[in-house]
C-alpha cells in the first residue's frame, strides 16, 4: 500500500493507515494545502473539479469539494469527466486552479489529485513543492461561516471541449464522415466508455462498437493501454471487421490505435501519425520526451522541421513546447498535446486528428502505420523499496556502458547506434522503467530483459 505526494499530485491506494495510504485524512490534508496556495495567488474563488468512474470516487469526491467549499471556493462541478477536459475547463471559466481525481493508468485500488494551475496546467516543479511545504506544515485556515463557499454542477462542459475539437481547422469531419468507419471503442470503463463514443459520432461515425464502456470503474483489464491488455479489442476488431479500434485510459488523456488487422499501431506512433498530419498543414519544431520514439524525430526532419526532447513529464514536453514554439507534441504513451486547443495530452483531440489523417489518406489503418519507419519498443519496470539507492545503481550501470552515449538529463539514457535503453524512476509508482527501442521487437525486447537483469544484480 502506498501514499506518493510528490510534484505530480498526491497519488496512494485506498485505504489503510493515513500518511502511508490515500485515507480520508491525507485527502483534507493536501486539498486544504492545494486550496491555501491558490488562495494566496489567485483573485478568483472557482475551482474545477472533475473524476474518472474509479468506485473510490464517491467518497474522494466529496472530501475534496466539502474542503475547497470550507476555504470559502466556488466548486465547479464537472462531475463524470476526463483530464482534458477540466484543463479546458479552468481558464474558459477563468477558474482558480482546479483538481482531476484520477490515478491515470495505475489499477483500481488507486487514486489521486492532479492539481491545476489557473491556465489548466499542471503545476511547475516548484508550485507542487511549494504545495507540499504547506501541507507538511499544515499551515491553511478554513472560512467562517458567512463565507463559505458553494457547489455548482456544470456537467455538460464535455460538449465545449468536443465543440473546441470540432472548430479546430484540421478536423474534418466531411472526410471522416465519407469514410464510412467501423470503430471499436475499449473505455476500460471509464470516462472513455461514455465521452468516446459521443465523439465519434459528433464526428460523423455511423458505426461504433463499444467495449467495455459501462462507466462502473472496475476495469475490464489492466487500464494502462499496452499490448499485453488488449486481447480483447484486437480481437473484436477483427471479428466485427472493423476499420479500427480506439483505446483510451480511465482519464482520456493517452490515445492507443488498433489497426484492421487487429494489430496494435503501437502507442508512439500514436503521436508520430498525428504530428506528421500536423506539419502537412503548417511547420513546427516537434516536442516529445526522452523515452519517445526515434520515429518523430524522423518524420519531423521529413518536414525540414526541428526535433526537441525533453525529461519525462508532461511538465518538462510543455515547458519545451512553449520555449520554440511547437504546434504538436506529446509523450510517446499515446499522449497527444495540441496547444491551439490546450497544453495538456488529450485522447479527444488526437481521435479527430487521427481519423481525420486517415479519412484524408483513404487508405486503411495498417497502411497508414506502413508510411512510417519501423521502431520497436520494449519496457520493463523493477519493483523497489525505500532501501534501493537509485543514484548507486545509475552510477553502476554508466559504468558498465561508459564507452556509449550517456544522457543522465532525466534518469539514464545510452544511445547505441541502432538502439537506446532508458531508465527512470516513476513519479507515480514505487518502481524503476526499463524503456527500450531497437529496429525489430526481438532486439528491443532482448535488450530489455538484458538490462532488467544487470539492474537487478546492482540492487542485489
Amino acid at each position: 500500500m502506498t501514499l506518493i505526494a510528490s510534484i505530480s499530485g498526491i497519488r496512494g491506494t485506498i485505504g489503510g493507515v493515513s500518511g502511508k495510504n490515500l485515507t480520508p485524512i491525507d485527502i483534507v490534508k493536501f486539498t486544504s494545502a492545494y486550496g491555501y496556495w491558490l488562495k494566496t495567488r489567485q483573485s478568483s474563488v472557482k475551482i474545477v473539479i472533475g473524476k474518472d468512474a474509479r468506485p473510490s470516487g464517491d467518497f474522494v469526491y466529496p472530501l475534496v469539494t466539502a474542503t475547497l467549499v470550507a476555504m470559502g471556493f466556488e466548486v465547479i462541478d464537472l462531475g463524470l469527466s476526463t483530464t482534458p477536459t477540466v484543463e479546458i475547463a479552468v481558464p474558459e471559466l477563468k477558474a482558480a486552479g482546479g483538481i482531476i481525481l484520477t490515478a491515470s493508468h495505475n489499477p483500481v485500488e488507486w487514486n489521486a489529485l492532479k492539481l491545476l494551475n489557473y491556465r489548466g496546467e499542471f503545476v511547475t516543479k516548484k508550485d507542487g513543492s511549494e504545495i507540499l511545504e504547506i501541507a507538511q506544515k499544515q499551515n491553511y485556515r478554513f472560512s467562517e461561516i458567512n463565507l463559505l463557499g458553494k457547489i455548482t454542477p456544470l456537467e455538460d462542459f464535455i460538449q465545449v471541449h468536443f465543440q473546441k475539437i470540432m472548430d479546430l481547422k484540421y478536423t474534418d469531419t466531411y472526410a471522416i464522415g465519407k469514410a464510412n468507419f467501423k470503430v471499436v471503442v475499449d473505455g476500460i470503463n471509464s470516462s472513455g466508455g461514455v465521452f468516446v463514443p459521443m465523439l465519434l459520432a459528433q464526428l460523423g461515425v455511423k458505426e461504433i462498437i463499444p467495449i467495455h464502456c459501462e462507466p462502473t470503474g472496475w476495469f475490464a483489464h489492466n487500464p494502462e493501454p499496452l499490448k499485453q491488455n488488449l486481447g480483447d479489442i484486437c480481437e473484436a476488431v477483427v471479428a466485427c471487421k472493423a476499420d479500427l479500434g480506439i483505446v483510451v485510459d480511465p482519464d482520456v488523456d493517452r490515445l492507443v490505435i488498433i489497426d484492421e488487422n487487429g494489430q496494435m499501431i503501437g502507442e508512439e506512433y500514436t503521436l508520430v501519425t498525428i504530428a506528421d498530419y500536423i506539419l502537412e498543414h503548417q511547420k513546427s519544431p516537434v516536442v516529445s520526451n526522452l523515452s519517445s520514439s526515434r520515429a518523430l524525430k524522423d518524420v519531423a526532419e521529413r518536414h525540414g522541421c526541428r526535433y526537441y526532447a525533453s525529461a519525462v513529464g508532461e511538465v518538462n514536453v510543455i515547458e519545451i513546447m512553449k520555449r520554440h514554439d511547437a504546434l504538436i507534441g506529446g509523450e510517446g504513451n499515446g499522449g497527444v498535446i495540441l496547444p491551439e486547443l490546450h497544453y495538456g495530452r488529450d485522447a479527444l483531440v488526437g481521435i479527430a486528428l487521427f481519423l481525420s489523417h486517415l479519412a484524408k489518406r483513404k487508405t486503411t489503418c495498417s497502411g497508414l502505420r506502413a508510411e512510417y519507419p519501423n521502431y520497436f519498443m520494449a519496457k520493463q519496470k523493477i519493483e523497489m523499496t525505500e532501501e534501493t539507492d537509485v543514484n548507486a545503481v545509475f552510477r553502476a550501470f554508466s559504468e558498465l556502458y561508459k564507452n556509449e552515449k550517456i544522457n543522465d538529463v532525466d534518469g539514464l539514457k545510452v544511445d547505441f547506434p541502432e538502439s537506446w535503453v532508458h531508465l527512470r524512476t516513476s513519479n507515480t509508482e514505487p518502481i524503476m522503467r526499463i524503456y527500450t527501442e531497437a529496429k525489430s521487437q526481438q532486439e528491443a525486447d532482448r535488450l530489455a530483459d538484458e538490462v532488467k537483469t544487470q539492474i537487478e544484480a546492482i540492487i542485489h
